[in-house]
């Protein structure tokens, strides 16, 4: 018998098989990749809600423990992932300057923000009011991740690559049963999925779909990302991710002519170099109406648990959030109430 069986193989998924398996446990993943949220995300990692200028929840918190959580994973995987880049605001007024000066006095947001304004010139970026820079920024290539860590799971023999089949999973007071792979815990950890997910789909997980761009820009030459109402990113070899959309209504991973319309046009405020288009991804974030993570135990089943909900900053919350469902099952420590998924009702 195995410690953990865990649905889902992206990002949630992965952080908490490297988390079980750190504290000594065994697992097996049983994923497909019908759920690309991940593998469509540009993995931003921001500690500043810069619209609003506020810091994210448990900010400095979640970005400590990220750092050399994702360190190791590359030392395990031979690969490079995390890239720390500047992320920089692009003011276009007085007034946002102002808001910076104003978001500096916020003692939550100091550690984050550059108290100066940048007046760098790059070409193709008119900026006659400079840039904010924020600090702790950078971003994880979720592709590489994924690939690397399915490769590992696949030569270990911890990954089911198929679709999980709820009506084959038997649950009973002491384990869980699944096509022959027997454990004490299982870990639901699917994304979107939820929604046929017959513990948990009374949960308010509502999904947002979001679509971004890769561009091939060779006169740019940015060594940073900018946002500018949306982000531009450098990833090398004169490539650019460009978004991302916030679609409500539309739950689907298939790319839309008006997303890339809008895409282009919000570009065109930011850059004026000629680029092209190389590719148009888009994928359903696993979003909570109120913008917190779900993660827990199930009402009634002591050995069924989510880890789910991370929205917009997957690469920053997964892996604490992971940490926190662990310490949950394995050492009793109470869940953080704005995270515990018992802030929602059963439906019954």
């Amino acid at each position: 018998m195995i410690d953990y069986l865990i649905v889902g193989g992206h990002l949630a998924g992965i952080a908490f098989a490297e988390t079980a398996i750190n504290g000594g446990k065994s697992v097996i993943i049983v994923s497909d990749k019908s759920q690309n949220s991940s593998l469509a995300a540009a993995g931003v990692y921001n500690p500043v809600v810069l619209k609003r200028m506020k810091p994210t929840q448990n900010a400095w918190e979640h970005i400590m423990y990220m750092k050399p959580f994702y360190q190791a994973l590359e030392n395990k995987l031979g690969l490079k992932i995390d890239y720390s880049i500047p992320l920089y605001r692009k003011f276009s007024s007085i007034e946002e300057q102002n808001m910076w000066f104003e978001a500096l006095d916020n003692p939550k947001l100091t550690p984050f923000l550059h108290p100066e304004i940048i007046h760098e010139s790059y070409d193709g970026v008119p900026s006659p009011f400079g840039f904010g820079k924020v600090l702790y920024t950078g971003y994880i290539d979720t592709v590489s991740l994924i690939d690397g860590y399915w490769k590992y799971a696949k030569e270990n023999k911890i990954l089911i690559n198929e679709t999980f089949n709820y009506d084959l999973l038997e649950v009973s007071e002491s384990f869980v049963s699944y096509k022959g792979v027997s454990a004490k815990h299982i870990v639901f950890a699917e994304g979107f999925g939820i929604r046929q997910n017959p513990f948990f789909s009374y949960l308010p997980l509502n999904g947002t779909k979001g679509e971004l761009l890769l561009i091939k820009a060779p006169q740019l030459k940015l060594p940073i990302g900018i946002k500018a109402g949306l982000f531009v990113l450098p990833v090398g070899d004169d490539l650019y991710k460009v978004g991302a959309t916030y679609e409500w209504e539309d739950k689907t991973s298939v790319p839309t002519e008006a997303a890339k319309r809008e895409l282009v046009e919000k570009l065109a405020e930011i850059i004026t170099c000629p680029y092209q288009i190389i590719n148009h991804y888009a994928g359903v974030r696993p979003t909570v109406k109120d913008r917190k993570p779900l993660i827990g135990t199930h009402q009634s089943l002591e050995n069924v648990h989510l880890l789910n909900g991370l929205g917009t900053r997957g690469v920053m919350l997964a892996p604490y959030m992971a940490k926190e469902l662990f310490d949950s099952i394995e050492s009793g420590i109470p869940i953080n109430r704005e995270n515990d998924l018992k802030r929602f009702p059963t439906s019954t």
